[in-house]
């Protein structure tokens, strides 16, 4: 689709004027002042509607300019389309204003742009740059450098006023276009969306505007804040600090620590977590000592760090922690030594989010919990919330950056409407589907004649389930794509957890990335208790449906699934019903009937560094460059003429 048919959904878009830049030492601290007094003012005059009930509004939420950027549209409050960018335009993480999200979300919605009601960005620019000023001249030399830097990037990238390219690219009038803050979008989405009609509410990332980190509490159509946390205390920063030190990308390897600390033991855990003072009310405060969170040039961590902990990880080096996999004696323990740090930092994460959790529904009274930020996806601790508190949590599915864009739409509608028409998130398949005339088109121009046509799904469920349980590893491809990180049963890549060296061949051969990195398992939500050492999932929005919760894999069941049980004896649980993914649950069933094991591994359809496959030709171009054996699509299987 060319640009300009993008964002206006069948407009005509105003021709586009140079952008208005101005040189660095023009930014002054006055024109701040009055840029965030124009924010403030428009976000006051948002509040003030509350009490004036809308009967029909669209709204649309935007996220982008930083990470994950994202769309997502509601009517009436509805949720009817979400959608990161990344999955169109194939460029993992991309941060781009969102042009095909929006125009999918248009679509699926049925509306124009001048149908919208409002546009609502995720976070209020202005304030995140006042902030960085702010820290930044409080650094001197070395900071008013990263100042420099970072505005000259800004100007560049045209980031201080979204609202003017939102209002262009949608060419709607400027006062169409609100924002809101980025802790304030998070809330929204992890209490908005959840079941509850009371709920504490607490979101956790990198930062925001100011904020690292909130506790909060949502009643009916109210969020009201009781603390906050601010630069440069902030658990997602520390994270993040220690995935670059152990040789991964920030923002992107933070899963990979999650799975490398499978592998070790947490014998730093009481040093790291003496780093942090933690206060009765739930929040905390991080010694910086380690840590460069406000000026980074290229590392967030000071060279105190690695005099403290050893060296760094090289990036790209070799994993393993048994003698066998071809390290010398020296490589073997450094990689034991990266292995232990990184279950340090893991369990040192889950100690102050379950201090957090504990502390703020204690000043509550509140047992149900919502979360939201990028650390909600730490799923490790998200599992030891549910056992070990026994609370009731809901965490929204795409918790991090591009959650903002459903946030940002729930928070002005709730204000806007007074909270007509809530709705729980039960379902994160929010994508695009395809029709059966599209996926045959696909096939028939990909080149592959191989191909099985079947005329129901019973059909197609049985000669699946067949080809899984004869070892065979699979795209599966169906429905609408998944909203959030994880494939959840349509955008997936299955295969038989019973066969001991299925792990190493789907990293190896079709995922074409490392080693230690586990897989999660799929199974009826009726059969969880008896293979994973969990409470009985509570409820269609709980974690578990949206593979947001780790919990141990029983001790005799390990070797009944050995594909999906990490190295430290647990999983990251997918629960799967009849009426969360019909499809999927009865595949999950008729393996279970020819196995005895009624559970699939299940993992993104995607290759390393890829985004997840949107469309049937997305997923025919991974099919064709990756060692999977079939690819299931529709009511269509096809099949390879020969074997990577």
């Amino acid at each position: 689709m060319p640009p300009d048919a993008r964002c206006d959904a069948g407009l005509s878009r105003r021709p586009a004027e140079a952008p208005q830049t101005r040189g660095v030492s023009e930014i002054s601290s006055g024109t701040l002042l009055s840029a965030l007094v124009s924010q403030s003012s428009c976000l006051q005059a948002t509040r003030r509607r509350r009490k004036k009930a809308w009967p029909l509004m669209n709204v649309l939420g935007l996220s982008f300019d930083y990470h994950d950027a994202a769309a997502a549209i509601l009517v009436n409050g509805a949720i009817v389309a979400a959608a990161q960018e990344e999955r169109f335009s194939r460029r993992k993480h991309d941060k781009a204003l969102p042009e095909q999200a929006i125009d999918y979300c248009l679509k699926q919605a049925g509306l124009r742009a001048v149908d919208l009601d409002k546009v609502v960005y995720y976070e209020q620019p202005l304030l995140k740059f006042d902030r960085i000023l702010r820290s930044s001249l409080r650094r001197g030399k070395a900071g008013f450098a990263y100042l420099k830097d970072t505005a000259a990037a800004w100007l560049r990238e045209d980031k201080f006023e979204p609202r003017l390219r939102i209002a262009e690219c949608l060419n709607l009038p400027l006062e169409r276009v609100v924002c809101v803050r980025h802790h304030e979008s998070h809330a929204a989405s992890a209490f908005y969306c959840s079941p509850f009609d009371e709920a504490t509410v607490i979101t956790l990332d990198g930062v925001g505007e100011y904020e690292t980190a909130t506790i909060g509490v949502g009643r009916g159509s109210e969020l009201r804040t009781l603390s906050t946390i601010r630069m440069p205390h902030s658990l997602g920063l520390f994270y993040s600090a220690f995935t670059a030190y152990l040789g991964f990308e920030v923002n992107e390897g933070e899963y990979k620590v999650m799975g490398m600390a499978g592998f070790g033991q947490p014998d730093r855990h009481d040093e790291l977590l003496r780093l942090f003072s933690l206060q009765d009310d739930g929040t905390f405060r991080l010694d910086q000592r380690f840590f460069e969170f406000t000026a980074p040039n290229d590392l967030p961590y000071t060279p105190a760090l690695p005099a403290w902990l050893g060296p760094a990880r090289p990036p790209e080096s070799p994993f393993a922690t048994t003698e066998g996999e071809g390290l010398d004696a020296a490589a073997l323990a450094d990689c034991r030594r990266y292995a232990n740090l990184a279950a340090s930092v893991q369990k040192c994460t889950e100690t102050v989010i379950l201090h957090m959790v504990s502390r703020a529904v204690e000043r509550t009274g509140i047992r149900n919990v919502c979360m939201a930020g990028g650390v909600a996806l730490n799923s490790l601790a998200n599992g030891r919330i549910i056992r070990e508190l026994g609370l009731p949590l809901y965490v929204q599915p795409a918790a991090g950056d591009a959650g903002g864009a459903v946030g940002a739409a729930l928070s002005y509608y709730h204000s806007a409407s007074g909270g007509k028409g809530r709705r729980p998130l039960t379902s994160a398949f929010l994508g695009p589907a395809y029709t059966p005339d599209e996926i045959a088109a696909a096939i028939r121009d990909s080149g592959f004649e191989q191909v099985e046509c079947f005329d129901d799904d019973d059909a197609l469920i049985d000669r699946t389930a067949q080809l899984l349980a004869d070892g065979l590893v699979l795209g599966w491809f169906q429905g609408r794509s998944e909203w959030g990180p994880r494939a959840l049963g349509c955008r997936s890549i299955l295969a038989d957890p019973t066969r001991p060296d299925m792990q190493r061949a789907v990293n190896e051969r079709i995922k074409f990335r490392e080693p230690f990195r586990p897989f999660a398992p799929a199974t009826p939500v009726d059969e969880a208790v008896r293979f994973f050492d969990m409470p009985p999932v509570g409820g269609a929005a709980a974690p578990e449906y949206f593979m947001l919760a780790v919990h141990p894999v029983r001790e005799e069941q390990r070797t009944a699934i050995p594909a999906v049980s990490h190295a430290d004896g647990t999983a990251r649980v997918q629960v799967v019903s009849a009426q969360s993914n019909p499809l999927f649950f009865a595949l999950l069933q008729a393996f279970g009937q020819r196995t005895g094991v009624p559970v699939l591994l299940n993992t993104s359809f995607n290759l390393r560094g890829e985004p997840v496959v949107e469309t049937p030709t997305d997923a025919l171009k991974t099919f064709a460059f990756s060692g999977i054996d079939a690819l299931v699509m529709g009511r269509s299987i096809v099949h390879k003429s020969f074997t990577l």
